[in-house]
């Protein structure tokens, strides 16, 4: 079926507005996994204590800023919405029960990341590390009010269409962090050594630095003018609030889903010695970074669907949403290319150990695999993040990788004896099926227009 010139036209421009939006929120993604890379080579130059109680820390962090993200990501789709309805306006009066939301949100963090003692206790670190542990999340536990309040800045900045300061902020972060890391941890220019504290107060600066910032970026820039940002002091809204955790809480429980998955196939390989675990971290490596480039697509998506959407625009939802996934397929092929063929020389760059490096060739190629699947759910839940749809996705999130993925993968590796291959196929199965109902419901949702009702109802 041929395309009419028009059609040709529109599928060009949604193309072009779509890649101008997610290259700086790709570039802003790679920032962020850049601060997990230099908290673990500051940590590694230091000591290998120290690199693996930041390690253990990181991950248990990991689970908080996934958490604020999902929640935060109720403000993109809330503010394009308005921003295609032409109703700026009233952009003002949501942002600030965002920011009620961002605030209460990071005490909580906040409060989680500082008593993780039981988390700490279920994955069975080793006591030797508790100490270090410990100091590293009460130091980085303080950043959590400015990582949600800074995500919720994004957010307001991503959902008008102007992503650029997203990555400016980021990159900009990254590289304050690098050498106060080395400052606070090594005790540099006078201080005493702080090891892993100090690596973990470096972190939690660099993102109140982030987020106050942004905070000025917006405050004094003619872009955000119009918005009424500052007007007025409004307390919290019950209303407005639930409709924006109606929209982030299920975001956040399946960023939760999918980063517990990880954290529990890593559990589970960790019985199966430590080749398996080097293996397997250097390829779940290799997939995260290659993740962020669709993870940011999803995130323009977002906000090309939700100004549709706030337009009334049914075809511009379909060219949205559609273009989008099309471009994130279109990534996939390169990573996927990467993967099979190269899987070796790949793996070469992370070790020497001529085990490791042949069992990771392998998950590499498994990995390989399931790039297309992993494109495809998530830009498919970008899509549907940009309707305010995410409560149903939840569900079937929740479903692919823990009634599928998971059991899959552990009969598979422990009852099959594949082992750390076995989990990966788990992943792969898991993946496949999140990306074919996930493309199913936007697929539907787009044509039956029901997101006309939804929308018409939201009190954003």
């Amino acid at each position: 079926m041929f395309l009419s010139p028009s059609d040709r036209a529109r599928v060009a421009h949604e193309i072009g507005a779509t890649v101008r939006l997610a290259l700086p929120l790709i570039a802003a993604q790679l920032a962020a996994v850049g601060t997990n890379v230099v908290d673990a080579v500051l940590a590694g130059h230091y000591s290998a204590h120290v690199l693996g109680a930041v390690a253990v820390g990181a991950s248990i962090w990991a689970l908080a800023i996934v958490s604020g993200i999902g929640m935060m990501m109720a403000v993109p789709p809330s503010v394009s919405q308005l921003d295609g309805a032409g109703r700026r306006a009233e952009v003002g009066a949501v942002f600030r029960q965002a920011l009620w939301l961002a605030a209460g949100m990071g005490v909580l963090l906040w409060f989680g990341v500082r008593h993780a003692g039981p988390l700490i206790d279920l994955i069975g670190v080793d006591p030797g590390l508790r100490r270090d542990v410990d100091a590293f999340l009460h130091a980085i536990s303080w950043g959590a009010p400015a990582l949600t309040c800074y995500f919720a800045l994004r957010g307001l900045s991503e959902g008008l269409s102007m992503t650029l300061p997203s990555m400016f902020f980021a990159l900009a972060g990254l590289c304050v962090l690098a050498p106060l890391g080395y400052v606070l941890m090594f005790g540099k220019l006078g201080l005493e050594p702080q090891g892993a504290r100090g690596v973990g107060m470096a972190t939690a600066l660099v993102l109140w630095l982030e987020m106050l910032g942004f905070a000025l970026y917006i405050a004094r820039h003619r872009n955000y003018r119009g918005l009424n940002l500052g007007q007025r002091f409004d307390l919290p809204d019950p209303r407005r609030i639930r409709e924006l955790l109606s929209i982030g809480l299920p975001m956040a429980i399946t960023l939760l889903a999918e980063g517990g998955l990880f954290v529990a196939v890593a559990l589970a390989l960790g019985t199966l010695g430590e080749t398996v675990v080097a293996s397997h971290q250097v390829a779940l490596n290799i997939a995260s970074v290659f993740f962020m480039i669709p993870l940011g697509l999803a995130m323009a998506i977002t906000v090309r669907v939700g100004n549709a959407v706030g337009r009334g625009d049914a075809q511009g939802v379909r060219y949205a949403g559609f273009c989008g996934i099309g471009l994130a397929l279109l990534t996939q092929v390169v990573s996927a290319s990467l993967m099979l063929g190269l899987p070796h020389l790949i793996a070469s760059l992370y070790t020497r150990d001529a085990a490791v490096i042949a069992l990771a060739t392998q998950l590499i190629v498994l990995a390989g695999v399931f790039q297309f699947s992993d494109g495809i759910q998530v830009a498919s839940n970008g899509a549907l993040r940009g309707l305010k749809d995410t409560r149903v996705p939840m569900a079937m999130t929740l479903f692919a990788y823990w009634m599928i993925g998971m059991p899959f993968g552990w009969w598979l590796a422990f009852r099959q004896g594949l082992g750390a291959r076995g989990m990966w196929m788990g992943l792969v199965a898991g993946l496949s099926v999140a990306a074919l109902l996930l493309f199913t419901r936007f697929w539907r949702n787009s044509a039956t227009e029901r997101w006309r009702r939804q929308t018409s109802t939201s009190p954003t």
